[in-house]
């Protein structure tokens, strides 16, 4: 319970006193004080409402003490309320105003942030990580991602970012940073930067419940159901995605009877009202190639020339060298591993794929298919060097073995 009441605390003691660093502060507190209090006297019958009360008159008591520190606070305050007359927030749908927690993610992702310092301060408010943890899915050191975190906050306070939801003509710029940064814990969480798991599932799980709450209170906009769709499709393969030491399990390998059907139909549903009613954006695309890999009954019967077609439309939206890989990849399974590896050698000047274990994985599986097996070691070692995470590292040197 105080996973999930701690984004809707920090959000709504952020908007009231226009500080994260104090918001942060007495909804420790308040927790902590719940876990003195709940075992003795019994859990309330509103516990959010419990926690957001104590952490009120935690902050307030803090105010009075530091009076500089309060009429700081009440510039931020009255900056706040006007920008919110002159741009009231979007509506949720449903004739309210949308959560408060909506106001932290525009606030978090504001484009006057850095794009890291962005992302850095989401997970550490809005995910819930500790700040080590952070510092590991950035792969830098606690003491760096202390100083982004900090600096971040730095900038919300000393440029008087008003917590609040973009109008209605703001919004279509800012959203895309938004679901960008969810889209971000998502990746991690997927497949790990570094570690002993392949996977982070708790990330995943918590950038899920992000794009839940993010498509609940926007709910007109088909971007937010494209992420959430995409999302519910590529994580309801986690179970089988890892064999029984943690080791990587390809997607012709899995046991497609542990994927999780009940995420998959929900998925579906939500991948029709992405792509229904307007141009299709990149999070519906990417979520009706997922889809059709789900709709599957193996890789063999999979529509590689609709995957194709859809990695195309995704090239146009947004091009980029890892789609181009992925195409290239759907090309090998639709024309053969000769067709998909041109594709590859055509992108080897791209020095954004030079750290991106995929590329090389990927030339190295399909050199194989051709018989060329020393090309392929040189591949597979290239991607050894680039890998992070101890399964792959494990899977490529069972591959170069082979």
């Amino acid at each position: 319970m105080f996973r999930e009441e701690r984004g809707l605390l920090l959000a709504s003691l952020a908007r009231r006193f226009g500080d994260l660093d104090l918001a942060e502060e007495v909804t420790s507190e308040a927790i902590e004080a719940a876990l003195r209090h709940w075992p003795a006297e019994g859990v309330p019958a509103r516990p959010g409402a419990w926690l957001l009360t104590t952490a009120r008159r935690k902050a307030v008591d803090r105010l009075r003490r530091d009076r500089a520190y309060a009429a700081r606070l009440a510039v931020l305050q009255a900056d706040a309320e006007r920008d919110e007359a002159l741009a009231p927030a979007a509506d949720a749908g449903a004739g309210e105003l949308p959560d408060e927690r909506l106001q932290l993610f525009f606030t978090c992702t504001h484009p006057a942030l850095a794009a890291e310092d962005r992302t850095a301060l989401t997970l550490r408010c809005l995910a819930g990580l500790t700040t080590p943890e952070v510092a590991r899915a950035f792969l830098v050191p606690t003491a760096t991602m202390a100083q982004r975190i900090v600096r971040a906050k730095k900038k919300i306070r000393e440029a008087r970012i008003p917590f609040r939801v973009p109008g209605p003509d703001e919004l279509p710029e800012r959203l895309p940073g938004v679901l960008q940064v969810v889209y971000s814990v998502f990746t991690e969480g997927y497949a790990a930067s570094s570690g002993p798991r392949l996977q982070r599932l708790d990330l995943a799980e918590e950038a899920v419940r992000l794009a839940r709450i993010l498509h609940r209170l926007l709910p007109a906009e088909r971007e937010t159901a494209g992420l959430l769709a995409l999302l519910l499709l590529v994580h309801a393969r986690r179970d089988a995605r890892t064999g029984p030491e943690g080791e990587p399990v390809l997607l012709e390998e899995q046991d497609r009877g542990r994927w999780d059907r009940v995420m998959i139909e929900e998925g579906r549903d939500l991948v029709v009202r992405a792509l229904t009613g307007g141009p299709a954006g990149p999070y519906g695309v990417q979520a009706a190639i997922a889809a059709l890999h789900d709709e599957a009954a193996d890789v063999e019967s999979t529509d590689w020339a609709q995957i194709v077609a859809l990695y195309d439309v995704l090239l146009a939206l947004t091009p980029s060298p890892v789609v181009a890989v992925n195409r290239a990849v759907a090309v090998a399974m639709r024309d053969g591993p000769g067709a998909g590896l041109a594709l590859l050698d055509a992108l080897a000047g791209e020095p954004r794929l030079r750290a991106y274990p995929p590329y090389a994985v990927a030339r190295g599986d399909l050199l194989t298919r051709l018989g060329r097996e020393g090309e392929a070691a040189v591949a597979y070692r290239e991607a050894l060097e680039a890998a992070g995470s101890e399964p792959e590292r494990a899977a490529l040197r069972r591959k170069l073995g082979e």
